[in-house]
């Protein structure tokens, strides 16, 4: 028994000093948004909460840990009541409770309910006591006949959802964002499009190709379509066209 009070009593120590280190960086946070608000940035603010966490993240870590002894199992007791002021107490406290009175115990170490819940659970318990035995019954099963309804409409809601989203996502992607990029490149760039190479018939003249249009682009001086361009004077070619040769100087 006195090894669990020495482990109890350390503990509470360890948790006490963790406690007020958590405590005294809100006290900072505080005392600077009241008295430096103008040096204060955003910043500051943002890196004082990250301590904040980590400092809750590592007091809830402590009180996990499995070889401590559970606070939960513990319950805290007056051992005696007296409306005077205690300095030990509002010391601890920092004069939050100057005294363990007959008042300030049920409303701190909540021995008891609130008054206005307590009156009002008073009120359901002496309403429900005066209910007929056979108009209980009634009220119960007008009670459970609504709420079966109401879980019909939300049940049947979720089934057509589930419908919904299972046919939504059955549904196959029908295109390609690349694809489309791509057409886009083409059409206004002329990316990646190969250049059209005119073919050359047996009889020796340029052919383009089938479908090509003649464009603006051509240029005045591009001859038509099926005709060779005349050379330079004084170049000798022999072009056969439509079987007769053809001499130019």
């Amino acid at each position: 028994m006195q090894r669990e009070d020495k482990q109890l009593e350390l503990v509470l120590e360890n948790f006490q000093s963790k406690l007020n280190e958590f405590k005294a960086q809100i006290y900072a946070l505080i005392f600077k948004l009241e008295h430096e608000r103008d040096n204060v940035n955003w910043t500051t603010v943002l890196d004082t909460f990250a301590v904040f966490s980590t400092q809750y993240t590592a007091i809830m870590k402590y009180l996990s840990y499995e070889k401590l002894p559970q606070l939960r199992n513990y319950s805290v007791l007056p051992l005696m009541l007296n409306p005077e002021r205690d300095e030990d107490l509002a010391r601890i406290t920092e004069n939050r409770v100057p005294a363990l009175s007959h008042d300030i115990v049920p409303d701190f170490l909540r021995t008891k309910t609130e008054p206005e819940v307590e009156h009002k659970l008073m009120q359901v318990e002496h309403k429900a006591g005066g209910l007929q035995f056979e108009t209980a019954q009634k009220q119960l099963a007008a009670f459970n006949k609504v709420v079966n309804h109401v879980l019909d409409l939300v049940s049947k809601a979720r089934e057509e959802w589930e419908v919904e989203t299972g046919a939504r996502v059955g549904i196959g992607q029908t295109s390609s964002v690349a694809d489309l990029h791509t057409l886009v490149s083409a059409v206004s760039m002329g990316k990646n499009l190969k250049p059209m190479v005119p073919q050359v018939s047996p009889g020796g003249m340029m052919v383009p190709p089938t479908g090509r249009p003649v464009t603006p682009s051509m240029g005045p001086n591009t001859p038509p379509m099926g005709m060779m361009p005349k050379p330079p004077p004084g170049m000798k070619t022999n072009v056969k066209a439509a079987g007769a040769p053809h001499t130019y100087r």
